[in-house]
């Protein structure tokens, strides 16, 4: 009978060493970049209740996209789909004890049930950046160079990528001005949020269906060549202006289409793009100023902003960026010569690491070529050998595997050549 493989779950993935390697690569300059703006790392729980987002993040989110299930008490959990809500939630608990505004940013596991699709799964990762107790357009201008600075710093330029700026104050008041009704606008913001993602025919017929005449629709198509719309916003003159002294105003552009579909957007909102249009939000977010008084806090504002792993990934490698990582985090291979000198090798091993070096060991004795090849394939720096003869004369020989130099030295001169040549 052949064997049956049992696949991942439709939308998830697995992470070999060398996808735990990007992981971990994207993790680490999501760090750096949030650290450098003074932002402290945290974490909620993977699990919360509907009711969290029932009412704050929209009805396709939850209706359409979140993966609910009731517990043993009949209470319907949801993993989480996103992680503003609870960290709204958060600031709530502890509202008296926190210090305002905090700079909070996180990295972790998200679950949408949607169609998989390629730069889109069913379980993504999620770099989450926040501020919350500030309203000011310069709060928001800092997040939007937050997510700048991290696209400099991966390699991507303002020709290749570009975040996408729009206030929804601002078109409210412009949808008010078309005659839209206070209680129609709701869904007129999730109409133009759809605007790129479907068909002129079918945009219209949606737009109809949710009341608009079609004097309306001409008007939004009117609005939507206004670029220069943001000159009569003095919050989008303000971003701007704090955009520019951020040094980051070349990766900006405003765009009126851009109105984010999460229903607790109350402001300046943003959402990334690449140039050639291959890719739309990267990254996405924007004000949000009544979110932890609807899960039952003190009205405080907030400005945030998400990019997932998935997207990022792919913008890199469309643009050839993404690196080339080595598959072993080992600076040096201690090989095995023979079945006498396996406790050699062990305690060379371990004199390295003492002296503060990633060292592995070949987990048997085998013929040099094959150890030599395995550290190749896994692109080990530093090969080190230890036979009898460097034993009997208390050297070790080392070789470089880049270039093929090969020397033998003091076994007390091993760890500064394996540092020496591992930081080549």
């Amino acid at each position: 009978m052949a064997k049956v493989r049992i696949p991942t779950v439709k939308g998830t993935r697995d992470f070999y060493p060398e996808d735990m390697a990007l992981r971990r690569w994207l993790y680490d300059h999501m760090r750096a970049v949030a650290e450098a703006f003074g932002y402290q790392e945290y974490d909620g729980p993977f699990l919360e209740p509907l009711a969290l987002y029932a009412a704050k993040s929209g009805e396709e989110l939850v209706k359409e996209q979140a993966f609910v299930f009731p517990d043993r008490s009949g209470e319907l959990i949801t993993l989480r789909p996103e992680l503003t809500p609870s960290l709204a939630r958060m600031v709530a608990q502890r509202q008296k004890q926190l210090v305002l505004p905090l700079r909070w940013w996180s990295f972790g596991p998200f679950w949408r049930y949607e169609r998989p699709q390629r730069g889109r799964g069913r379980e993504f990762f999620q770099w989450n950046v926040d501020l919350v107790g500030a309203a000011t357009p310069e709060t928001d201008a800092e997040l939007a160079a937050v997510g700048a600075t991290f696209f400099r710093r991966v390699g991507l330029q303002p020709q290749q990528v570009r975040i996408l700026v729009n206030n929804r104050r601002l078109m409210d008041t412009q949808l008010a001005a078309l005659g839209i009704p206070a209680e129609q606008r709701k869904a007129v913001f999730r109409l133009i949020d759809r605007k790129e993602k479907m068909q002129p025919a079918a945009w219209e017929a949606y737009a109809a269906d949710i009341g608009l005449s079609p004097a309306q629709i001409q008007g939004l198509y009117a609005l939507f060549e206004r670029h220069d719309l943001w000159q009569t916003s003095d919050e989008l003159r303000r971003f701007f202006a704090a955009a520019e002294a951020l040094g980051v105003a070349d990766y900006l552009r405003y765009e009126p289409t851009v109105i984010r579909g999460l229903d607790y957007y109350t402001g300046t909102v943003f959402e990334a793009r690449d140039h050639a249009g291959r890719f739309r939000a990267i990254l996405g977010g924007g004000r949000y100023d009544n979110l932890v008084a609807a899960v039952g806090g003190e009205p405080v504002p907030g400005v945030g902003f998400a990019m997932g792993d998935m997207v990022i990934t792919l913008v890199l490698e469309a643009y050839g960026l993404r690196p080339d990582l080595p598959l072993s985090p080992a600076q040096a291979l201690v090989t095995v010569f023979d079945a006498d000198h396996w406790l050699d090798s062990l305690r060379l091993a371990q004199r390295l690491r003492a002296a503060g070096l990633r060292v592995v060991v070949y987990p048997q004795p085998a013929r040099l070529g094959k150890q030599f090849k395995y550290a190749h394939r896994l692109g080990i720096p530093v090969v080190l050998v230890r036979g009898p003869d460097e034993v009997a004369a208390d050297r070790v020989t080392l070789k470089h595997m880049g270039t093929g130099e090969q020397v033998q030295v003091p076994t007390e001169q091993a760890a500064d050549r394996v540092r020496q040549w591992a930081l080549d």
